[in-house]
């Protein structure tokens, strides 16, 4: 019904198509590598998620993917 692995990339995908969009300089060049590197991190800890060992750790990985889109959207 949801396709989170796909959604996941396609996101990562779409922050960085925005990244590309928008003229870079020396004020907001951290803020956009942060903001690639959590977006990605959405798609990488729910991969992580489906293969975990334990239930525990799924809701774990759940959590993360939580904080790190939190974090893309701030």
């Amino acid at each position: 019904m949801f396709d989170l692995g796909e959604r996941t990339l396609n996101y990562a995908v779409s922050v960085r198509r925005f990244v590309k969009s928008i003229e870079k300089d020396r004020l907001n060049q951290d803020d956009f590598i942060q903001l690639i590197r959590s977006s990605g991190s959405v798609g990488a800890n729910y991969i992580e998620a489906n293969e975990s060992l334990s239930r525990r750790d799924f809701i774990y990985r759940i959590k993360i993917c939580l904080k790190e889109a939190k974090e893309s959207a701030y």
